[in-house]
C-alpha cells in the first residue's frame, strides 16, 4: 500500500518540516502554521551506530520533537536516513580525514540528506514545500534576464547565519525551500519559544558535528580509521615530537598537540609563544608545527578549491566578490578565476590557517553564488 498522501482539491499549501527536536526547528514550525500553511514535522534519524551511548541524544531529541508538535498542533512522523547518511556523507566524511584533510561534513549532510533524501520523501508525502530551521533566506528574482531564478542569501540575523552550510543547495532544491528564521534574529527566536512556552524554550543550541556530538572527537575517529604515528617538525625541520596519526590534526590547531613549552624555544622573558599546526606532509607522514599565530605559515594570499557547485548553475561572471574560507569568518574580498573543474581565489589581505577540506563559499553583498572544496593554498 503506497503511503502518497493525496492532496483534497482547494487546500492550502503544504510543507513539511525537519523537527530536530530544537528550538530553530520547532519555533520555524510555528511560525509556517501562523502563516497558514498546513505543516507536517518529519524527524530524521540519520546515526544509529552508538545511538544507545552517552553522547547520542537521538532518543531524547525525538522526545522534544514530538511534545513541540503536540503544543504546537503539528503532526510528527519519524524517517530513518542512516543507511543514506553512511553512504553519502559519513564514507566522504572518512575518505577526506584518511587523507590527510578538514571535512565540513554539515555542508555535505545538507546537500545529500537534508535537502535530497528529506525532500524526496517530503514530496512522497505529498508536500509543496520543504521548511528547515537553518538561518538563511531565499529570494526569487521577478525580472530580467534571470527572472525566475532563486537566490540564498544570508539571514537577517549574520551571528546566526548558516548560508555557508547551505551553499551547495540547486535551483530545484531551493525552489520548494522555506526558510522561516531567515528574516528574524535568534534572541526574537527564543523569546517565542517561551511565550508558547514550548518544552525545549531553554534547551541550549547544539553544537559540534551532528553525528559525533559531544563525545571526544579523536576517540570517535580511532574507530573508523587507520593511522600512523610519525615525526613532528618545526618549520627549519627540527623534530620536537612524534604526531599520533595526520588525521587527527587540522591546520591551525593550537590545542592537543602534545608539545609543552620547550626551552629551547622560551621567548628572553621566559614566557613561550603558541604553537600551531602549519602543514600536514602526506606524503612523508610528518606533521610541522609553528610558533606564534601570525607565522607566515599560517597565512595565505590565495587557494585553489575544486568540487564546485553554484547556486545559479553556473559560475559567478563577477571578478570581484567575497568569500568566507570558515564558517563565522567576515566576508574578506577577493578576486575570483574560474576553470572548467576548479577555481581559484586571491584575497586583499592575507587569511590565516586556509584548510584543505572545508568550504570556500562566494558572496555578492548578502547573496550567497556556491563555492567549492579547498584544494590547497597558496604559499606566499
Amino acid at each position: 500500500m503506497s503511503n502518497v498522501v493525496n492532496k483534497p482539491a482547494n487546500k492550502k499549501k503544504r510543507v513539511v518540516i525537519g523537527m530536530s527536536g530544537g528550538v530553530d526547528s520547532s519555533v520555524s514550525a510555528w511560525l509556517l502554521k501562523e502563516q497558514g500553511y498546513e505543516v507536517i514535522g518529519l524527524f530524521m534519524k540519520n546515526w544509529e551506530d552508538d545511538d544507545d551511548s552517552e553522547y547520542c541524544s537521538t532518543r531524547q531529541d525525538w522526545i522534544d520533537a514530538v511534545s513541540v508538535a503536540d503544543v504546537v498542533g503539528v503532526d510528527i512522523e519519524a524517517v530513518n536516513f542512516a543507511s543514506e547518511y553512511k553512504d553519502r556523507v559519513f564514507a566522504e566524511f572518512l575518505r577526506e580525514y584518511q587523507a590527510g584533510r578538514t571535512p565540513n561534513p554539515d555542508v555535505l549532510c545538507n546537500a545529500e540528506i537534508k535537502f535530497k533524501a528529506f525532500l524526496d520523501h517530503a514530496i512522497h508525502l505529498g508536500a509543496d514545500m520543504i521548511a528547515t530551521g537553518h538561518y538563511a533566506r531565499v529570494r526569487e528574482i521577478t525580472s530580467g534576464v534571470n527572472a525566475g531564478q532563486v537566490q540564498l542569501l544570508k539571514a537577517i540575523d549574520a551571528s546566526k547565519d548558516q548560508s555557508y552550510f547551505l551553499h551547495r543547495l540547486n535551483q530545484a532544491q531551493l525552489s520548494k525551500t522555506l526558510f522561516p528564521l531567515g528574516e528574524i534574529h535568534k534572541t526574537e527566536v527564543r523569546k517565542i519559544a517561551e511565550q508558547l512556552k514550548l518544552p525545549n524554550a531553554s534547551k541550549k543550541d547544539s553544537t559540534g558535528i551532528c553525528f559525533i556530538g559531544e563525545r571526544p572527537f579523536r576517540e570517535f575517529l580511532n574507530r573508523y580509521l587507520s593511522y600512523q604515528p610519525g615525526p613532528m617538525k618545526t618549520d627549519d625541520g627540527t623534530i620536537v615530537g612524534e604526531h599520533v596519526g595526520l588525521s587527527f590534526y587540522t591546520l591551525g590547531q593550537r590545542k592537543g598537540i602534545g608539545i609543552g613549552g620547550m626551552k629551547s624555544h622560551k621567548n628572553p622573558d621566559g614566557t613561550s609563544d603558541a604553537w600551531y599546526v602549519a602543514r600536514k606532509d602526506v606524503a612523508n607522514n610528518t606533521l610541522y608545527i609553528v610558533q606564534g599565530h601570525d607565522h607566515p605559515w599560517l597565512l595565505s594570499s590565495s587557494l585553489q578549491a575544486g568540487q564546485m557547485s553554484w547556486v545559479a548553475g553556473s559560475p559567478p561572471e563577477v571578478e570581484l566578490l567575497s568569500a568566507k574560507t570558515r564558517y563565522r569568518q567576515a566576508d574578506v574580498r577577493c578576486a575570483q578565476r574560474t576553470d572548467s573543474d576548479s577555481f581559484s581565489l586571491v584575497f586583499d589581505t592575507p587569511q590565516w590557517a586556509i584548510t584543505p577540506g572545508q568550504s570556500a563559499v562566494l558572496y555578492q553583498g548578502d547573496v550567497c553564488l556556491g563555492g567549492g572544496i579547498i584544494n590547497c593554498s597558496g604559499v606566499d
